[in-house]
């Protein structure tokens, strides 16, 4: 009798999607990371094909959990938007974060950053930047042939991946988008959303006052609801209310 000797099964590798550290050491850190993300969501939001994270494990290598980063802001083009517990990239067709951001706190060491700035060199990221709100710095780094190279010069600097513009003031970094708006922060996004809600239901309202007027003036359901940009069921209905 041949017995055929089974090859010993290999672990399963576990990997994490958090190590049970907050996202952010002060509200100031946290506010930065909040508005780039979130501006950069709202740039992108039309392309299925952007990915954009806050504080997320990145996992370069298959099989090796130890190999791990959670830049506090990554951009991935070429990757469907959509929930991950953490960016495994041999499940991602290979493809790294392009763009990372980093937001200093008076935690973070120069030992630590240096890691980082390694870490994102070996493993192809092309654009890295990295604010510290508390001195006002701002730094970056864009992949040459050799690596990731310091951008001499970040004053209206314009990311080649993202076309956004740096622009540093006294006051503090200001980001443009590409059609020349500003960055806004959480509450100037949330403020602008509910006035594009009020006005929304504004024009709501305009267009069922001037049902009962259009109808007085003899104007028929159908020549109302082109007018209103309605459809004839919807003027049926509000007609009736």
């Amino acid at each position: 009798m041949v017995w055929q000797i089974q090859p010993p099964t290999q672990p399963e590798v576990i990997y994490p999607d958090s190590d049970g550290q907050p996202v952010a050491n002060n509200t100031i850190q946290f506010g930065w990371i909040v508005e780039i993300k979130q501006n950069l969501d709202w740039l992108f939001a039309d392309d299925p094909n952007v990915f954009v994270a806050g504080d997320l494990f990145w996992y370069p290598v298959e099989g090796r959990n130890t190999i791990v980063n959670a830049p506090d802001v990554m951009v991935v083009l070429g990757r469907p938007k959509g929930d991950r517990l953490c960016y495994q990239q041999w499940k991602e067709e290979g493809v790294a974060p392009q763009v990372v951001f980093e937001i200093l706190s008076p935690s973070n060491t120069q030992t630590e950053m240096d890691k980082k700035l390694l870490f994102y060199d070996r493993y192809a990221v092309e654009e890295y930047y990295i604010y510290d709100p508390d001195r006002n710095n701002l730094h970056g780094w864009l992949r040459g042939e050799d690596g990731l190279d310091v951008i001499p010069q970040m004053e209206d600097w314009v990311s080649p991946r993202l076309k956004i513009r740096f622009t540093p003031l006294p006051e503090g970094l200001q980001l443009y988008r590409p059609d020349g708006e500003r960055f806004l922060t959480y509450t100037e996004i949330s403020r602008n959303a509910e006035q594009e809600r009020q006005r929304a239901e504004q024009a709501e309202q305009a267009r069922r006052d001037a049902i009962p007027r259009l109808l007085q003036m003899n104007l028929s359901i159908e020549q109302i609801a082109q007018a209103l940009g309605l459809s004839v069921e919807e003027v049926r209905i509000l007609a009736q209310e």
